[in-house]
């Protein structure tokens, strides 16, 4: 029987590491050890500031939690982070997970995006109440609970996509030498340069689930755990496999 992969899960922007429990929890049952860590502005580390550096080190921290190896899975913001951390670290890395991770961070749609966040931060609530009501319109109630669990930080946005719209992730991704993993919602609007990422891989695949949203694993959990599940089998027997469109 293959040993079991350490699977270390990396959140998107304003949620924390709550957000994988349901992972967690299906990865429990199949004997993986796994870790949800929280990044700098976030959950358990809402007071410090996010920096690429900081971003790193907790990543790396939790690297080493779980003994080294490991497979490293990012969704959006924790994708791009999961990217320059394969790449920086290739040897701690066996294998890539970057979910709804396939728009360059950079240009007018990212200085948009902060423009939007600015506009928000000035509610009174600092937009709380809309985050908040997006999570439960768009979620499951236990999808929602998940993402809302480790609370929402307020003044994360501007500083974390500034510093994300410093990152080239296509040029990590031709860094890293191990197998990547880019997993998509079918309605995902960061798949906009899907192609330009997977074409930057060394070995690389894209897999397509249907009916998602960008936030994937909490649109189909299951779903997800089950490409979860084939890609701890193939990193675990180290055979390559095809590009995956579950789309079709």
């Amino acid at each position: 029987m293959p040993p079991a992969i350490p699977v270390l899960f990396v959140h998107g922007i304003r949620t924390s590491g709550t957000m994988w429990r349901r992972q967690l929890s299906m990865l429990a049952e199949e004997g993986h050890p796994a870790l949800a860590i929280d990044l700098p502005g976030h959950g358990s580390r809402m007071r410090e500031p996010f920096t690429v550096a900081g971003a790193l080190a907790a990543i790396d921290e939790g690297v080493d939690a779980l003994g080294g190896r490991v497979l490293l899975v990012g969704l959006s913001l924790g994708g791009y982070y999961a990217i320059e951390y394969a790449a920086r670290h290739p040897q701690k890395v066996a294998g890539l997970v970057a979910a709804g991770s396939c728009a360059i961070p950079g240009g007018w749609p990212l200085d948009a995006y902060r423009s939007l966040a600015r506009l928000v931060r000035r509610l009174p609530d600092q937009g709380l109440w809309l985050h908040t009501t997006l999570v439960r319109v768009l979620l499951s109630p236990e999808g929602a609970a998940d993402t809302l669990a480790g609370g929402v930080p307020l003044t994360v946005m501007d500083a974390g996509l500034g510093a994300t719209g410093t990152l080239r992730p296509l040029d990590s991704l031709a860094r890293y030498p191990g197998p990547v993993w880019l997993v998509n919602g079918s309605f995902d609007q960061f798949r906009l340069h899907e192609r330009r990422f997977l074409a930057a891989c060394r070995n690389g695949r894209l897999v397509i689930v249907p009916r998602a949203s960008h936030l994937v694993s909490l649109a189909q959990p299951e779903r997800f755990a089950a490409v979860l599940s084939g890609i701890l089998a193939e990193v675990a027997s180290s055979r390559p496999g095809p590009i995956v469109d579950l789309s079709e």
